[in-house]
C-alpha cells in the first residue's frame, strides 16, 4: 500500500498556485512557505488529508508578515505592558501609516532645504506644554533620564532620596541606569523619610542637579515624607523631575498623579515622562524644560543613537494633537456605559451561554502609572476553562482569572469591538 505521505503536495507547486499568489505579494514568499510547511507536517501526521493542504495554508496565512498579532485586551488594565502599553488612537494609526512612505520628516518644501527633524512633533508638545522653554523627544523614559545625567552630570554628583531609587522593570535599576553614564548617585534621607534639609546638606559644588522621580510602580504608605518639587527647586542647582506615566496636564481621574506642567510651574529646570503611558502615544521618552539646558541634551552626541524614527514622531505629534486616545478614553469611561454594554452583550449571547453573567469589576492604570487608583467597573463573567479557549482565539482575547472564572473587563475593551468579544465567547463554549 503507497505511503500517504506521498499524496502531500509538494512546496513547490503548492508555491506556484493561483489561490497563494496575492498572498505572496502581500507577505513575501519567505512567509507563505512557512504556512506551507505548517500544513504539510499536518497532513503528514494525518491531522489533515493530503488535499486539504492546500485550503489550510489559505486558512493559516497571517495577515502581514510581522508576527505579532492583534489582541483585544480585557484584563482591566488599561496599560498592559505585556499587550504593547497604550494603543494608538486612529488618527495616530493614520499618522503611521502616512510616515511609513517618503515624508518631509527632515526636508522643508517650501525652500528645499534640510529642515529640523521631528519639527512637528515637537511644536505639538510645545503648544500642548506652554510652560516648557524648549522639548525633545528621545526612544523612551529611560533614555530621557541617562541623556539628562550623560549631558549634565558625567563626573558629578546627582543628589537623589533613598526612597526613589526605583526598579524600572525586567530587572532594570535606576541607580545602574544613571551611574552606567559616569555620574555618582549621592543619596540622601531614608526609604520612607526624606526632608529638604537632607536634600540642602548634600547638595555642593560638585552637585549636577537634584533628581525627583515618582514612584509611579509602588506606593509607600504610613510614616513617610517625601519634599516636593517646589521646594526642591529653591535649591541652588537645577532640578529634574522624571514625572513617569507621562500625563501633560492634571487629570481628574487621578488626582495623586504628578503632571509636566505642573511640575514646571511648580520650579523644575526639565521633566521627563514616557509617551506611551497615559499619554496614550507611542513608546517615546519626552523631556522638557529650560530652553538651554534641552538644547544640551539634544546636541549630546549621544542624542543621536536615542533619537526616535519618523514612525514615532508621526504617532506622537497626532495623539498630542488629535482626538482622545484609547487610554484616556478608557479612564474616563462613565461606569453606567460599561455596564449597558456588558448587559447587552449577554443579552447577545442569550440561553445559549447560560454560564455568562454581568458582575462588579475593579480595573487599574498599570504600565507603571498611579499605582493607588482602582477603577471601578463592569465585566462579563465566564467559567475558567473560557480563559485559554480565549486567549488562542483569532483575535487573541486576554481576560482575568479570579475566583475560578474569567472575566472579561469593559473597560479595556474597545466599544467597537463588543460584537467580535461576543462572537468569540460563542465559538469557545
Amino acid at each position: 500500500m503507497a505511503d500517504p505521505r506521498r499524496q502531500v503536495p509538494r512546496t513547490d507547486a503548492l508555491l506556484a498556485a493561483p489561490e497563494l499568489r496575492s498572498a505572496i505579494v502581500h507577505l513575501g514568499r519567505a512567509v507563505v512557505k512557512g504556512s506551507i510547511r505548517a500544513a504539510q507536517e499536518r497532513a503528514r501526521c494525518g491531522e489533515i488529508a493530503p488535499g486539504e493542504v492546500l485550503a489550510e495554508v489559505r486558512r493559516t496565512l497571517p495577515g502581514t508578515a510581522s508576527s505579532l498579532q492583534p489582541v483585544i485586551n480585557a484584563t482591566g488594565i488599561i496599560v498592559h505592558t505585556n499587550l504593547g502599553r497604550a494603543p494608538l488612537s486612529a488618527a495616530a494609526v493614520d499618522a503611521v501609516v502616512t510616515a511609513a512612505g517618503n515624508t518631509d520628516v527632515e526636508f522643508e518644501l517650501s525652500s528645499g532645504t534640510r529642515a529640523r527633524r521631528g519639527r512637528g512633533a515637537r511644536e505639538a508638545l510645545l503648544a500642548a506644554v506652554p510652560e516648557a522653554g524648549d522639548a525633545h523627544v528621545v526612544n523612551n523614559n529611560a533614555a530621557a533620564l541617562a541623556l539628562a545625567a550623560l549631558a549634565l552630570a558625567q563626573g558629578r554628583e546627582i543628589v537623589i532620596s533613598r526612597g526613589e531609587l526605583v526598579a524600572i522593570g525586567d530587572g532594570f535599576r535606576l541607580p545602574e541606569l544613571m551611574e552606567s553614564t559616569g555620574a555618582r548617585l549621592r543619596e540622601v534621607g531614608t526609604t520612607n523619610r526624606t526632608t529638604l534639609d537632607d536634600y540642602a546638606s548634600a547638595v555642593g559644588e560638585d552637585t549636577a542637579f537634584v533628581l525627583k522621580v515618582h514612584p509611579s510602580n509602588f506606593a509607600v504608605t504610613g510614616f513617610v515624607q517625601s519634599v516636593d518639587a517646589a521646594a526642591l527647586s529653591a535649591l541652588d542647582v537645577p532640578l529634574v523631575v522624571d514625572v513617569g506615566s507621562g500625563l501633560l496636564r492634571r487629570d481628574s481621574a487621578l488626582p495623586r498623579e504628578p503632571d509636566v506642567r505642573s511640575t514646571l510651574r511648580a520650579g523644575a529646570a526639565l521633566v521627563t515622562a514616557s509617551g506611551d503611558k497615559l499619554l496614550g502615544g507611542p513608546q517615546a521618552g519626552l523631556i522638557f524644560g529650560d530652553a538651554e539646558l534641552v538644547r544640551r541634551l539634544a546636541r549630546h552626541p549621544l542624542a543621536r543613537a536615542l533619537r526616535t524614527d519618523k514612525l514615532t514622531l508621526a504617532a506622537l505629534e497626532a495623539t498630542v494633537c488629535g482626538p482622545r486616545p484609547p487610554v484616556s478614553q478608557a479612564l474616563h469611561a462613565q461606569l453606567a456605559d460599561l455596564r449597558a454594554r456588558a448587559d447587552g452583550m449577554a443579552a447577545q449571547l442569550g440561553e445559549a451561554e447560560p454560564h455568562v453573567s454581568v458582575v462588579d469589576s475593579t480595573a487599574m492604570v498599570g504600565g507603571g502609572g498611579a499605582p493607588e487608583e482602582v477603577l471601578p467597573s463592569v465585566a462579563l463573567s465566564l467559567p475558567e476553562r473560557y480563559g485559554p479557549a480565549l486567549r488562542l482565539g483569532t483575535p487573541p482575547i486576554v481576560g482575568r482569572v479570579s475566583d475560578g472564572r474569567c472575566l472579561l473587563d469593559l473597560r479595556t475593551i474597545d466599544p467597537l469591538r463588543d460584537h467580535q468579544v461576543v462572537l468569540a465567547v460563542r465559538g469557545a463554549s
